[in-house]
Parts: C-alpha cells; structure tokens; sequence
C-alpha cells in the first residue's frame, strides 16, 4: 500500500488529463481525492505524491461472487493525490475517454478505468448459437475514463453508421462499442487469410454506429475466453 509522504512533502498537483500515455507502453493517471480508480491487480510501476491502493477491495469481491464463468479481473481500488503510472509487462496501452457510452471489453485487456464508471461480467449475446458455447466479457459504461491494453499498436476501426458490417477476427478483438449489431460468419474459404488455423474460419461482424478495438496479435491463449 503506499505510504504517506514524508513531512513537509507536498504531492504533486496533476496537471493535464486523467488519463494518457506516458510512451506507448505505460500510463499515466492524474489522481485526485474523490476520484478514485480500479486498476488491474500488480500494474503499479511507479508513483509520486500521496497514492494508497486496497488489493481485492469489497465492491471487487461482491461482482466476483457473482462470476459464475470461473474467470474474473483481478481489481485493486487506488486512491489519494499524485500521479500514478500503470503498466502490464509491456503492452500497448490505449486509453478511451466515455461520455455516456458502454464497451464490451475482453477482462485480459483492462488496465483501468474510473470508479464511477458502471461495469460486470456479461455474456456477450448471439455467441452461444454460433460458437456453441456462451462469451463472457466486461461491460463498462457511463462517463469517465479507460484505459486498455494490446499486443502490439492497436488500431481503432468505425464501423460507420450504416448497415455495412466490419469483420474481425475474435483473436484480435480488444473491444468493441456495445450498441453495436453483431454476428458470427463461419468461413472456409478465408481461413487461409483469417487467423492461424488451417481448417475453418470464423469471424465477427459488427454493423451500426460506433467502433472496434483490434490489436496486431493473433494469440488465443488469453483472448476472448469461451466457457460452456
């Protein structure tokens, strides 16, 4: 937990937005009192000022009991006055400031957001009949600042505003806006071009207003996790 300054040691007074980058792998976070953050467990690299942090804190341990897909976000709740600086082994780091909108965020690539944000498990509807198995991911909506992570820059797609579909292979997809219209597409012929397997291909397609988070990585073993 941090520790309280020394005497006549005065915080730093954060200046600028809550939430950038500090280089395109760490964050930078302006911390306030009355504005606290969740932050994934372990992502603490550095700090100045007046920063204490509440491993596993109650509101993160009330949402877990009701994680019935065995996976959850492991969640500390930071708090005080300074600047923190957030990192997870090197990922890119993005951040996304909302103004009255929600994300479907895959739990392996939340680095922060604010705590007044709303957020929990969800499945991802329209998944089961397609893939077979439900998907699980976390929603996070309402009016404040996130902060997300990727293997390698990530790139952030519009989807437009019409009925014209985006297509992403699941093992790249970071997020996605949740009043988006979805579906899965299975495909021989472009397993060739889409993901790494040799034998059938499946895609999501995402149609209406709003946008898609894709990273330059094709690594299943921590993207979206599918649980029966």
């Amino acid at each position: 937990m941090g520790q309280p300054p020394f005497p006549g040691h005065a915080a730093p007074v954060p200046s600028g937005p809550r939430m950038e980058n500090h280089g395109s792998s760490m964050l930078k976070v302006a911390m306030r009192t009355g504005q606290d953050l969740f932050a994934r467990t372990g992502s603490m690299v550095a700090y100045e000022g007046y920063v204490q942090y509440d491993p596993n804190p109650p509101a993160v341990r009330q949402m877990a009991s009701q994680w019935l897909t065995g996976e959850g976000v492991p969640l500390m709740r930071c708090h005080g006055d300074g600047l923190l600086y957030l990192a997870d082994y090197g990922a890119d780091v993005v951040c996304l400031q909302l103004n009255g909108d929600s994300l479907s965020v895959n739990g392996t690539n939340v680095l922060a957001f604010d705590s007044q944000l709303q957020w929990g498990v969800e499945r991802v509807k329209g998944m089961a009949k397609f893939a077979g198995q439900g998907l699980f991911n976390v929603g996070i909506s309402g009016t404040g600042w996130v902060a997300l992570t990727s293997r390698g820059t990530p790139i952030v797609v519009d989807c437009g505003r019409g009925d014209d579909e985006t297509y992403v292979d699941p093992d790249a997809l970071v997020a996605w806006s949740s009043n988006l219209r979805m579906k899965g597409k299975r495909s021989f012929k472009a397993s060739s071009l889409i993901g790494r397997g040799s034998g059938e291909a499946y895609q999501l397609g995402f149609s209406g207003e709003g946008f898609v988070v894709v990273q330059p990585s094709e690594d299943s073993t921590d993207r979206l996790r599918a649980r029966g």
